[in-house]
C-alpha cells in the first residue's frame, strides 16, 4: 500500500461560509474620478465623495465584503461629506453594520445597488448621470 499525503490550498481554513474567499478588488480610477464630478445622491451637493456599498445583495451580483476586503469600484455612489460621514456613523453605531446600512439607503429611499450600477453603466457619460440622479433624487422626495 502506497502513503499519500493531502495537501490543502492556502485559503482552506480561511473562507468564511458566508462571505467566500477574498477576491481581489476591481479598481476602476477612471471610474471614481468621475463620481467625483457628480452630485450627492442624496441633496444634490456637489463634489461628493466616492462611497463603496459594503452589503452583499446577491440580487445584483454584489458579494459581501468588510474587514480588509474592500468592494468593488462599481459599487460605488456619490455622497457628499456630511452624507458619506452621516452613513458611516449611522452603521458604525449598530451592531449589524451590513443590515445598518441598508436601512440607511432605506431610510433615503435610495437602492444603492441600482444606482451603482446605472452609474457604473453610465460612467463618463454626465448627461446620462444626472438623469439618473435626478430620477433618484425624485423617486427619495415622492416617498
Amino acid at each position: 500500500m502506497t502513503a499519500s499525503r493531502i495537501i490543502r490550498p492556502a485559503t482552506a481554513f480561511s473562507i468564511s461560509p458566508t462571505k467566500g474567499p477574498k477576491r481581489p478588488r476591481e479598481k476602476d480610477g477612471a471610474h471614481l474620478k468621475w463620481i467625483r464630478t457628480l452630485r450627492c445622491c442624496v441633496c444634490g451637493a456637489p463634489g461628493p465623495d466616492p462611497a463603496h456599498i459594503r452589503s452583499a445583495n446577491p440580487l445584483y451580483g454584489k458579494r459581501e465584503t468588510g474587514g480588509s476586503e474592500k468592494p468593488s469600484d462599481k459599487f460605488t455612489v456619490p455622497l457628499c461629506r456630511r452624507h458619506h460621514d452621516e452613513q458611516h456613523n449611522y452603521v458604525d453605531g449598530q451592531r449589524d453594520g451590513a443590515s445598518a446600512e441598508i436601512k440607511w439607503w432605506a431610510s433615503k429611499g435610495i437602492d444603492p445597488f441600482g444606482l451603482a450600477l446605472s452609474l457604473y453603466h453610465a460612467s463618463g457619460d454626465d448627461e446620462i448621470a444626472d438623469g439618473i440622479l435626478h430620477s433618484h433624487r425624485n423617486r427619495q422626495a415622492a416617498e
